[in-house]
């Protein structure tokens, strides 16, 4: 039975079904509500999602010496001061030096930034961009995998054929992250983490969430194919928090967005916003729409039914007119009433229970 607008909208917040509002979940259609129910698979962005999307630099060496070490870190941190990602920020925050002047500064989406400094140019991508540019010599690789191993986001500075800096940055994971991924399989969720980053820190990340499979090293063009593909088969959601998510959660079924770290762009993208951050609340959100789904289909029989008696009691002569206010007034109440139910919230066993149930009358 689908849901109507006006059931649950972004004005109220979604307060009208659930209380969505007081629990920090946001959705703005009852459309996306209806859908949450029927999702199989939930997608999920690496930094600033599952975690915390405030990484700090750990460590970081120059690598040539074709110019003073501190005129290297003073360009690094130019260029990363330039840039809205979380890890350009952390950076620019731990090296602590003064920035120079940028020229003709440019972002590459999924790879890193670029600028010209004193005359010449400069990147400070991701070990996949720079891989890309042929400036990965096999020493610097065995030290690049030392320190993805331990779950570190790596960043280069580069100019011309030469790597001129390395800088691991390192973010820990949400406290909900966990819990959140567990309630998603018990609920029957399959999750995916959709990262830009290196396969080893994602892998790391991953084992530590309890993530099922990874795809790592993705373009913000390859994160919305890998949900375009797997949308043919199977109800995806998404949940992202940067503009290089906002593709992906526009072609998801539902797109989730932290509401508090999340860009503008990526909020303007999604269906459903987070407002406190916490991951817990996407299988609310499905718990919630199961359960909105089967208060749906109860008060659907209970007024028919009530109808449906009243009738034949009108057929064999035995209706009074207190019945017919009943079976018109009173199954409306009765309607309400079980509606007002949602207002309590749904716990994770009732939800999964619920839906359980519904499977299997919808099988017969």
């Amino acid at each position: 039975m689908p849901l109507r607008a006006r059931d649950l909208d972004a004005g109220d917040g979604g307060q009208r079904t659930g209380g969505c509002g007081a629990r920090g979940i946001l959705i703005k259609g009852g459309v996306h509500l209806e859908q949450a129910r029927k999702l199989q698979v939930i997608a999920l962005d690496k930094t600033g999602t599952l975690t915390e999307g405030r990484p700090a630099l750990v460590a970081h060496r120059v690598l040539s010496d074709s110019l003073p070490e501190q005129q290297v870190l003073r360009i690094a941190a130019s260029l990363a001061a330039r840039s809205d990602h979380p890890v350009s920020r952390a950076i620019a925050t731990g090296l602590g030096v003064e920035p120079l002047s940028v020229g003709d500064f440019g972002a590459e989406p999924g790879r890193g930034v670029c600028g010209v400094v004193d005359g010449r140019e400069y990147v400070l991508g991701n070990h996949r961009w720079i891989h890309e540019r042929g400036l990965c010599s096999p020493e610097l690789e065995a030290r690049m995998q030392a320190q993805e191993a331990q779950g570190r986001t790596l960043s280069l500075l580069a100019s011309g054929d030469d790597a001129l800096a390395l800088f691991a940055v390192a973010d820990t994971t949400r406290e909900t992250s966990r819990q959140a991924i567990e309630d998603l399989h018990a609920l029957g969720v399959r999750s995916l983490m959709l990262t830009g980053d290196n396969p080893s820190t994602a892998q790391a990340i991953a084992r530590q969430v309890g993530i099922d499979e990874v795809r790592a090293n993705l373009l913000p063009q390859d994160k919305q194919q890998i949900v375009a593909q797997l949308s043919a088969g199977e109800t995806v959601g998404m949940v992202g928090d940067g503009v290089n998510d906002s593709p992906s959660l526009a072609v998801a079924a539902v797109g989730f967005s932290m509401g508090a770290a999340g860009t503008d762009t990526a909020k303007e993208a999604a269906d459903v916003l987070i407002m406190n951050d916490d991951l817990r609340k996407v299988p609310e959100t499905i718990r919630l729409s199961r359960k909105t789904h089967a208060v749906l289909w109860q008060n659907i029989v209970l007024a028919l039914g009530i109808k449906a008696v009243f009738f034949v009691l009108a057929i064999f002569g035995n209706a009074t007119m207190w019945m017919a206010v009943f079976a018109d007034m009173g199954a409306s109440l009765l309607v309400v009433f079980n509606g007002l139910r949602l207002l309590r919230g749904v716990h994770a066993e009732e939800g999964n229970t619920q839906y359980k149930l519904r499977e299997r009358f919808d099988a017969r």
